[in-house]
This record gives structure tokens, sequence and C-alpha cells, in this order.
């Protein structure tokens, strides 16, 4: 995992100096080492966090000729296999580097070496004889890249702080991105929440040759239309299931150093782990979150693995107080308004993964969208079985065993549940139907937005983006496949794998590598029956009936409980807000930023200290309106935003303050 940045001109050679500052504000993803390399017309950075060829893999790097140079973010998997090739076909290694295959790939197959690489990565390759810049990112969207055009210059970074190390790039919030986050917990697309800063879309590249540039789609997500065949045999599809799961996690395993993995006590991260006992020869070294308050702590199940396993596990008990503490630290890293808590413990425990000597975890993300794990998928199996007999009374109430780990569940409040899940019930062939329910509770956060914050979003339709943003063929495909590829592009590709995934791995130079994401296992995924994912209403039936016994029972019969993490509580104590709180969301600060309306942001906030907000709605305001005006400090009020913000406390102190020593057990 690194950082890369670079500026490509026209017209004559790119400042040096602006490189140098792109890459300092990168230095937390890469802190072993940087490279630079500038000629002509491009200039190309790098900071270096080093996992494989410890000694020999500064980038960036070139061919033969040094006609093709690379910089990369992330790993190319199958490096090893894809090097032997290239030496067969002729072509010399200087280094024993994952990143060197790249530009003999290139030399071999041009654009297309994207297709055969298995891995996490966006890179930018350089060919200096044809004067075309490649961008490039992994099929999923794990590793970011964002670029802008901007003083005849196209600039490019893993981060926008980097982008916004330049002079020429302007910073202003891009209204109609902000009202997507407030939706969709993303923007989406291309779109950022910064104006004129795009990120290049998962599963895409970008050709720049002098003055004209195009992007190419050369993966995304696809489903057999409801007509072609599926995988429907379940004990053939689970044993296929369970080869590709363990070569994915071999694959992810390839490290120069330790890799550990984190374990939340759910199905996905106690497979992953269980796989790599069973399969592997890594030790096991596995790491947790724990939480004082019970409606959110896992830690019973996450013993239970550490139990079956023996693995040696480290757990980090998070308090209300240190997320409000350290979440300034993680906007700054994401970058993007967030509406829930739920990054800053993650990011807290990779200071500990970090402090333990780990550059590299595996993660369990994924799973629940490839094989169909979420509540929102069963709930919309539910309404789209309520949508044929609408007048029914005992349909709807299937509803009411879904989300039993919510104290205040909506499916269990009688009247209330039915107006709430029998929203667009009358739409349930519409590709978006799963999701019209909470994309109508998150947006009732725009009640705080401004009047010139709704004037801008007046003609913006949510349903309308989404469905510009599907492919033609999406209208034959079956319902539940329509529901994945739009989590998929929303909150997957956009939040979990961003704002909760690498960004706050990545806060503490932890490299987090997710195998259910390995672009076969989706794309086996895609081909399985709807039957074999939610059998009745049992999510992820095939992969249970694939790793039955690799699991305790305890876990494997175990319903899908989300992460959560404390909201608006961890924002005071006593009724006292954290010093920075009361300050960003006074009625002359929220009204000189002009996102939101002050009063309405007052009213909330007296809420909120009361601890009288309990229902999602006011959390997500409260949370994505401290984020946004966090983001309008550090980003549009601050003159150097590669610095860390000193707003709030340190995480790495703060986590090791807070590592629960009594709940590292087990040996390697």
């Amino acid at each position: 995992m690194c950082g890369i940045a670079g500026i490509a001109s026209t017209a004559g050679a790119p400042p040096p100096p602006w490189l140098q500052r792109m890459v300092r504000a990168l230095a937390h993803r890469g802190p072993d080492s940087s490279g630079f390399h500038v000629d002509s017309l491009v200039g190309l950075g790098h900071a270096r966090l080093s996992i494989i060829d410890l000694e020999g893999g500064q980038q960036p790097i070139h061919n033969e000729d040094e006609s093709v140079w690379v910089v990369l973010n992330g790993e190319i998997f199958n490096y090893v296999e894809l090097r032997a090739s290239l030496e067969q076909a002729g072509h010399r290694f200087y280094t024993r580097s994952d990143t060197e295959v790249l530009v003999h790939l290139y030399e071999e197959y041009g654009c297309d070496l994207v297709h055969h690489l298995n891995g996490q990565f966006a890179f930018a390759l350089w060919d200096k004889p044809r004067r075309r810049l490649v961008l490039a990112r992994d099929r999923l969207g794990i590793r970011p890249l964002f670029y802008v055009q901007a003083g005849g210059m196209l600039l490019f970074a893993s981060e926008v702080k980097a982008l916004f190390a330049c002079p020429p790039v302007p910073r202003a919030i891009n209204p109609q991105a902000l009202g997507q986050v407030f939706t969709y917990w993303t923007a989406i697309g291309s779109e950022t929440v910064f104006k004129g800063i795009h990120s290049l879309p998962p599963g895409c590249y970008l050709v720049q040759e002098g003055e004209l540039s195009r992007t190419v789609r050369y993966w995304d997500w696809t489903f057999p239309s409801a007509q072609a065949p599926v995988i429907a045999q379940a004990d053939e599809a689970a044993e296929q299931l369970r080869a590709l799961l363990v070569d994915a996690v071999r694959l992810q395993l390839r490290a120069d150093v330790p890799v550990g993995a984190y374990l939340s006590g759910g199905l996905d991260s106690s497979i992953i782990v269980s796989i790599i006992k069973h399969f592997t020869d890594t030790p096991l070294r596995t790491f947790s979150i724990r939480f004082e308050d019970s409606d959110f702590d896992e830690g019973s199940h996450q013993q239970a693995m550490v139990d079956f396993l023996g693995t040696r596990h480290t757990a980090l008990r998070c308090t209300g107080r240190a997320i409000g503490e350290t979440f300034p630290e993680a906007i700054w890293h994401a970058e993007t308004p967030i509406l829930r808590t739920a990054p800053v413990p993650l990011m807290l425990l990779s200071a500990v993964v970090r402090a333990s000597g780990y550059k590299v975890v595996l993660t369990g993300e994924g799973a629940d969208e490839v094989f169909g794990g979420y509540d929102l998928f069963k709930e919309a199996k539910i309404r789209r079985f309520w949508a044929r007999q609408p007048q029914s009374s005992w349909r709807p109430r299937l509803l009411e065993r879904l989300y039993p780990y919510l104290r205040h569940s909506p499916a269990a409040q009688g009247a209330f549940a039915r107006r709430f899940f029998g929203q667009g019930l009358d739409q349930y062939d519409k590709p978006y139907f799963a999701h019209m329910p909470r994309w109508a509770t998150t947006r009732r956060t725009w009640q705080f937005f401004s009047a010139d914050m709704r004037e801008a979003l007046r003609l913006w339709d949510p349903h309308a983006a989404i469905g510009k943003m599907l492919p033609p063929e999406a209208a034959d495909w079956r319902p539940l496949n329509r529901d994945q590829y739009v989590e998929a592009h929303t909150l997957l590709s956009g939040y979990l794998l961003s704002s909760q995934g690498d960004r706050m791995a990545m806060a503490n130079s932890v490299e987090a590598r997710v195998p259910f994401l390995d672009h076969r296992v989706v794309e086996f995924g895609s081909r399985l029956s709807p039957a074999l994912k939610i059998r009745g209403l049992n999510e992820k039936y095939i992969l249970k009936h694939a790793m039955r016994d690799l699991l305790p029972e305890s876990i494997h019969r175990r319903s899908k409980q989300p992460y959560r993490a404390p909201d608006s509580q961890s924002f005071f104590a006593a009724g006292k807000p954290v010093d920075y709180v009361a300050e960003l969301l006074s009625e002359a600060r929220v009204s000189d930023a002009g996102y939101f309306d002050p009063m309405s942001v007052r009213r909330l906030f007296e809420k909120c200290r009361r601890g009288e907000a309990i229902g999602f709605s006011d959390n997500m305001a409260f949370v994505g309106i401290l984020s946004t005006m966090l983001l309008d400090e550090m980003f549009l009020r601050t003159a150097d935003v590669g610095v860390r913000p000193n707003i709030g406390s340190a995480a790495s102190s703060i986590a090791a303050a807070m590592l629960d020593r009594s709940a590292v057990s087990g040996t390697l």
C-alpha cells in the first residue's frame, strides 16, 4: 500500500515543488520512503509503504529502456504468476516488486493489461514515446484515485488533500454531491463533495494523450438475465466457493511482512480467519473492537472464535469519549462527510495494528454484498411479497423477524412499521425499490440544509440519478441482483471501502485486504441462484453451507448483525460537548459556512446534548452536519490541508490508552 500523485502538462515540465508537496500530503499512506520521476511533460510521485520487495521496490518503476514508468498504490496479488509468464516472453526484471509487472504487461497488452490483474490497486502509467498517461483503478474500487483539470494540467493523487497542495486547484463544496451523501451516504459515479474534483470510478481506466482524454469501463458487476440458467445446486456450489475463497485468501497473504486479520465476531471475518488457520501456514494474529455499550459490543462472539482457533488476539475497548475526541482526525482522512461514527473505531484499531508491528490485515468486507447478507435484501424480499397483496395483514408481519439487534427496531413498531416499509410498495418493479425506505430516512436530514442548499438541490431526483447509473441490461436481472448492484455502487464502493475502509486503515499506514472482493469470487457469486444467497430469510446460505465445518455452531447460526458504533452520544459527557463541537456548531459558524440552517442545527444540538436523539434520522443528521463543518474547516479554511488537524486528539495515543491488555490471548 502506498500513495501516488502526479501532474501531466502539455505546456512544459510540471513544477517539482508541487509534486513534492503532493507526496508529503500522502506521507501517512507511505511513511517508508518517497520517489519521483519528472520529464518534459509528466511528473510522477510516490510515498511508499514497504510490503513486497522491501529493499528493491522503490517507485517509480520503469521498463528496460525507461520508456514506460509507473507508480502503484496497492498490490497485484498474482504478480508471481504474471512475472513468470513475462520472463518467458523475454522481459527482464530488475526488482522483485509486484509493481514491475505493470510496465511489462503494458508492453505486451497496452491498456488491456488491467484484464490480467488480480489485485487491489490504483496506478498511473506514463508511456513516454506515445505521450500517453494511463490512470487505472481496481475492479471494486478498493483503492482510491482522484483527479482534476486545473491550470492546463491534469493532476491526480490517492487523496484529495494532495491535489489541494497545488495552487491552481480551487477549493469549494459541490452542493449536489453533498445532497448525495445526505441520501446514499456517498457521492456517486465520479462525483466528490469537492467541486471540480473527480474520483476515477471502480473498474475504469482513464487515458490522456495531449488534449484528449477518455474514460473506459473495463469491468462491472453483472448478472444473468432472469431467463438465463444460474448455479442452483447447493453442494456443488459450496465446493466451488470454498476452493475460490481459499485461493483468494492464499493470494492475499502474499507479503514480505507479517499479515494479521480483523475478527469482528461475525460470520465473514470468522471465515477469513478460519481459512488462514486451516489452509495456510501464516501465524494467526487477530484484532478486534469492543465497546463499553452492550448494544454495540460483540466481544462474546469474538471470544468464541479466539477459543475455537487458538489465535493470538488483541481487542481494543472503544469508548464514546475516544470517538468524539478523534472524530476530526477521521474526517481529515476520509475527506468527505460521514453520517455515522463507525469509521472512527476502525481508525483507532488500525493504530493498534500498526503499534503491534503489522502493516497488513485481512478483513471480511464484501461478503454481504456478494452473497446477500444484509437485512436490506431480506427486507426487500418481504416487501415484494407484500406488494403482491398490499392489503394483507400478515405478510408485513414477516418484517418483525428483521433487526433483532436494534433496541428501537422500526420493524417491531406496528402501524409505524407498515407506514415505513410500505413506502413505494407500488414501485416494486423499480431497480431501486429495495433502497427507497432507507434513502427516505436518510434524506430527512435535508431539513437541516440552508435555503440556498435546498434551492441548489431542488431539481435533483435521487431515484432518477440511480436509474441513470444502471446498465440497460439491469432491467432483465432478477430483483435481488438489482438490489446488489445498487448497493455495490453506493454504500460499498463509496463508504465501506473508502471512508470506513482504506482511509481508516491508511490513517495509520496499514493495508487492509478484502478476499471476498477477489473479482473471481464476485463473478462466481453473481452466477448463483438468489435462492442460494437468501433461503427463506436465512442470509448468505451458500457461504454458511460452504464453511460450516470451519466454524463453531454459535457463529455459523448467528444472524447478521452489522457493525455499529455510538453516534451523537459520543460528543457529549454529562451534557457538556467536546470542545470543538460547540464552536463548529455555533449559530455564527453554521451561518457563515452556509450549508445548514443555524436555528435547526441549534435545536438538534440541544436535543443531542440532552441525550434525546435516539432515532436514526437525528443521529445521522448530527454526525453528518458536524463532519461537513469539519470538512469546511480543514479543507476550505485551512491553508495547508496536508498537515493533520490540531482539532481533537491524536488517534494513536488514545488507541494505546484504550488497549485491553486482558484481551490478548492465545499463542502464535
